[in-house]
């Protein structure tokens, strides 16, 4: 059997990367025995585009790392959370009205073009990013933030394209959030236990409490599509977009639609290859 070098797989909402090729194995049972490993892994609550590489490329994982991606996000303003998605414990962010704007078309385009470029950033609190040989989800859970110094990277945005504005009812937003939180697996796993599988049941409650608590009002959601360099997290990129628009925002979705290399020829961008 020709064993190819690599295969994009389609990691649903909830799946971790792992579980998505575990679920194409089953699927090709004939693969069972491959070694198989993502170029590029996804948030729990993120989809779309995995590179896996298979059989003896994985020893070149490295290569593919670093390829440029493009995401599809969706940025609901006026609200925030730990995480930067919707699998975080939320924060309503009050304002002098209960109007959905947030600002003028003019004003969102700014915003996003500003934040196009190269800039160096936090790394998120909610990540694996490692400090003194422990990640920083770990401090995050522990409390224990303030007893290090953030570590930064640099994240570049080739281009944030404003695709639609949206307005969702309160309703409508808390329906979202449930349908989406329903996808967020459950682990019994030791390693697991300080996360309480992803603090699932208090972001849950969480969520219930803020709907209960804040007046009835619509919030602006902004479609987006964003090209950008490998590294780059668009849970944070929507709390700095919210910030732009001088208040808050989360990412209510996250789907990535591309995995390759974008170049700038002339006044135009291209995506030239694939991985």
């Amino acid at each position: 059997m020709a064993i190819p070098r690599y295969i994009m797989l389609e990691k649903l909402r909830g799946q971790t990367p792992l579980e998505t090729i575990l679920a194409w194995k089953n699927h090709h049972p004939e693969y069972s025995l491959v070694p198989a490993s993502y170029a590029g892994r996804l948030d729990p609550m993120a989809e779309g585009n995995l590179l896996v590489l298979l059989g003896s490329e994985c020893k070149n994982q490295q290569k593919y790392i670093g390829l440029d991606k493009e995401y599809e996000v969706e940025v609901v303003l006026d609200l925030t959370t730990d995480t930067g998605d919707a699998l975080g414990i939320p924060e309503y962010q009050a304002t002098d009205t209960t109007s959905e704007q947030s600002g003028t078309r003019d004003d969102i385009l700014r915003a996003l073009h500003t934040l196009e470029g190269a800039h160096i950033v936090p790394y998120p609190a909610f990540s694996s990013r490692t400090v003194n040989g422990k990640p920083l989800f770990m401090y995050a859970l522990e409390g224990t933030l303030g007893t290090i110094e953030m570590p930064t990277h640099t994240e570049t945005m080739y281009r944030i394209q404003l695709l639609k504005t949206d307005i969702l009812t309160r309703a409508q937003l808390q329906e979202r959030i449930d349908v989406g939180l329903v996808d967020v697996p459950r682990s019994d796993e030791l390693s697991k236990e300080l996360g309480a599988d992803f603090r699932q049941d208090i972001i849950r409650a969480g969520w219930r409490v803020l709907f209960a608590a804040i007046p009835e009002r619509s919030f602006m959601m902004l479609r987006l599509r964003i090209a950008c360099a490998s590294g780059s997290y668009m849970r944070t990129l929507a709390g700095r977009i919210g910030s732009e628009l001088g208040t808050t925002g989360f990412a209510l979705s996250i789907k990535r639609t591309k995995i390759g290399t974008f170049k700038k020829f002339g006044p135009f961008w291209f995506w030239t290859k694939k991985y």
